[in-house]
């Protein structure tokens, strides 16, 4: 199995393929939207590409769980309420929550995907 070293490595090389950034722009904490300048058909090419660097499948919605934005528990009127905003944080453990709890709308939840919390995902589909 991939090391966790092994496994940034590689998603750097991915993420700079895929968006053009420098790869010390590239680190744990940056998050793909906002400080990488991913649109969403990029998350469709970075996830493509990982699913075939890693021989994994990666669902969509393990990257941005919109399988809750339809549920009256999670979400009222476009924004997260408490219990969704407690989802999100523990489908994406390393997501910049911050944003969220600051401004808790639907939109904003692709904002908190940051590389940490790809490199996490990929290292739980290795398992």
């Amino acid at each position: 199995m991939a090391t966790k070293e092994e496994i940034f490595s590689a998603v750097q090389d991915v993420l700079v393929d895929s968006l053009a950034v420098d790869a010390d722009e590239v680190t744990p904490d940056a998050t793909l939207l906002d400080d990488l300048g991913a649109e969403s058909i990029d998350l469709l090419e970075i996830v493509f590409s990982l699913e075939k660097k890693f021989e994994i499948k990666i669902d969509r919605s393990e990257l941005i769980p919109e399988d809750i934005f339809t549920d009256a528990q999670y979400v009222v009127d476009g924004r997260l309420t408490p219990a969704g905003l407690s989802i999100i944080a523990d489908r994406l453990p390393n997501a910049n929550m911050e944003v969220l709890e600051q401004n808790p709308m639907v939109q904003n939840v692709a904002k908190v995907l940051t590389v940490q919390s790809v490199c996490d995902l990929v290292e739980k589909k290795l398992q």
